[in-house]
This record gives C-alpha cells, sequence and structure tokens, in this order.
C-alpha cells in the first residue's frame, strides 16, 4: 500500500507541480504526517524533491525530472480505455486525436493487458443520451471548446427559454459540461451561469482575453453538482398528496421515487400506500399522473384532482360510445 502511494505522490507532483502536503494528503486520503513520512522516504531513495516553507511553499520535483513508471495494472488499463468515449470526442474535433492516443498506448501494453482492454471494448459500450433524445445540432461547439482552452471572450445571441427569447450575451467560459447527450458551458460575465450551446444562434470570438483570471475557489464539479441542487428546487416548487398503488410505486423514477421512499406510509387498509410528490406545475403533474392510470389517487391539491376528474370522465364518455 505504501509503494502505491509513494508512486503516486510521484506522479501528482510530476503533472500538478507544486502542491503543498496539506493537498497531497488531501488527494491521497492520508495525514498531513503521513504525507511528511513518505517524502523523507523519497528523499532517502533518491528522488530529487524539495520543498518550500510559507504561504506559496509545497513540495516541487527538480526542474527536468521525470519518473518511467509504466506498471499500468489491469484494472487502469481498462479504465483509460473506457474513458475513451469515441462521440463527445468527435464532436469537440478530438476524434482522431482518441484514437492515435489509445493506439499508442494499447502498442505500450504487455500482451496480457491488450487482451483485458479488447475484451473490455467489445463488451461495453458508453450511449450516454437519454432513448427519445433527438441529436441536436451544436454548431458551435468547436468554437467554444477552443474559448474554453483558451481563455477568451465569446459574443453570443442566445436563445432562452423566457421573455425575450433571444438577447445577447459576452460570456467569458469557464468550462464545458457533457449532460444526458447535450452540450452546456458554464461561463461568467456576469456568473458563472450556464448555457446551452445548442441554444447559441450566432457567436463570435472577440479579441481579448478575459478581464480577470478565472475565480480562484471556482471548481466546475462542485459548481455544476449545486447547479443540479438548485435547478431542482426551482423546478419542483409545489406538492401533491396522493394514493399509490405498489405496481404505481414501481413505475415512478427520480424525485417523484425519491418522495415516496422518504414521505410514503402505508395505509391503515389495504397496500396502498399515501405520499407527498414534488411536482412542476399543474399542467405537468396532470399529464405525469395520467400516465399511472389507476394506480394513483390525488387527494391535493384540489385543482389538480378536479383536472383529473374531468379528464377520467372525459375518457369515460368516450370510450363509452364504441368505436366509430
Amino acid at each position: 500500500m505504501r509503494a502505491s502511494r509513494l508512486v503516486q505522490i510521484l506522479l501528482l507532483l510530476q503533472t500538478r507541480g507544486r502542491m503543498t502536503a496539506a493537498r497531497l494528503a488531501e488527494e491521497l486520503e492520508v495525514s498531513v504526517r503521513t504525507v511528511y513520512r513518505d517524502v523523507e522516504a523519497l528523499h532517502a531513495a533518491g528522488v530529487p524533491l524539495y520543498g518550500d516553507a510559507g504561504h506559496a511553499g509545497g513540495y516541487q520535483l527538480l526542474a527536468g525530472y521525470r519518473t518511467r513508471l509504466t506498471g499500468l495494472t489491469t484494472g487502469e488499463a481498462e479504465a483509460l480505455f473506457l474513458s475513451g468515449i469515441p462521440g463527445p470526442a468527435a464532436e469537440l474535433g478530438l476524434g482522431s486525436v482518441l484514437a492515435a492516443a489509445q493506439l499508442k498506448l494499447r502498442a505500450a501494453l504487455p500482451a496480457e493487458l491488450r487482451g483485458h482492454v479488447d475484451r473490455m471494448q467489445g463488451r461495453f459500450h458508453l450511449d450516454a443520451p437519454g432513448w427519445y433524445a433527438e441529436d441536436d445540432p451544436v454548431p458551435y461547439l468547436a468554437q467554444v471548446a477552443d474559448a474554453v482552452w483558451n481563455g477568451t471572450v465569446l459574443a453570443v445571441r442566445y436563445r432562452r427559454w423566457k421573455e425575450p427569447t433571444d438577447v445577447d450575451r459576452r460570456l467569458e467560459p469557464y468550462g464545458l459540461v457533457l449532460k444526458a447527450g447535450r452540450w452546456y458551458v458554464v461561463a461568467g460575465g456576469p456568473g458563472p451561469r450556464t448555457y446551452r450551446i445548442d441554444q447559441i444562434l450566432q457567436l463570435h470570438v472577440l479579441d481579448e482575453e478575459f478581464e480577470h483570471e478565472l475565480p480562484e475557489d471556482f471548481d466546475l464539479a462542485e459548481y455544476w453538482r449545486q447547479y443540479q441542487v438548485d435547478f431542482r428546487a426551482r423546478l419542483h416548487r409545489a406538492e401533491a398528496v396522493v394514493r399509490i398503488s405498489p405496481s404505481g410505486v414501481g413505475r415512478l423514477t427520480g424525485a417523484a421515487a425519491a418522495a415516496v421512499a422518504a414521505t410514503g406510509r402505508p395505509e391503515p387498509a389495504g397496500d396502498w400506500i399515501r405520499a407527498v410528490l414534488p411536482i412542476e406545475t399543474t399542467d405537468h403533474a396532470h399529464a405525469q399522473f395520467l400516465g399511472l392510470g389507476a394506480e394513483i389517487e390525488v387527494l391535493e391539491p384540489a385543482e389538480l384532482r378536479e383536472r383529473l376528474r374531468q379528464t377520467a370522465r372525459e375518457l369515460g364518455a368516450l370510450y363509452a360510445a364504441g368505436a366509430p
């Protein structure tokens, strides 16, 4: 275990440059004292590693030193090939680059690991978009990605869902996110805010870089996690009290399934469950609950219950008339 950790320290310093003991401890999930002991062991082994004290200090490898570690495990080799997603790479204009990198990596692997990788690639295929998602064109993806990488400013004409729908925006792109087959750019100016790249109608790359650096404490993954939490909170602003059958519970997904697990209580008689479900609007919930048919009964709000009662009455009249 310790030998593996020493290798990780070397690779972290080689790829990231100067790092503090606290940061190394966080990455390796060990104590700072353990990092100190590991650094001493690397010194004793002749690794040209030095440290500087102070606020801007940390450990760093001597300039030009690079380790020649090539001992990939089977799992690591498989994970590297599985992480190469051809579709998104091609959309970013990196399809041929990815193929070339995988070819070089495969050529460097021992024969046994190449066999594992070949079997893995033949048995796993990642298709990120949902079944009913259309492949929307994303004509400006390459330009946005280039601006993210180079820190250049974009002037865009953007289509949003509320009035006025078409607006002009000056974007300082911080990063790209691929979610369920759709590309998003997180950008400042002001910000950070999230924009769907397929909703960019026009784009011009401005001959200027960001007026300020990326916020020092900005973390793209953490921003996206919090953005999704806030999005769901904005989406589900109302609640419905329902009775639902075991079959209906089995057909629920996402937030509705989680709400039943958290609030569901068995009724005194029978095996139905009473629960409180989050809903977006009356119209959306009306369509959603109709899909469950007689497996769910809405008790509150009264407006939604009456809408469903009226729809059920109209359906009954329609089918009672018989086929034409």
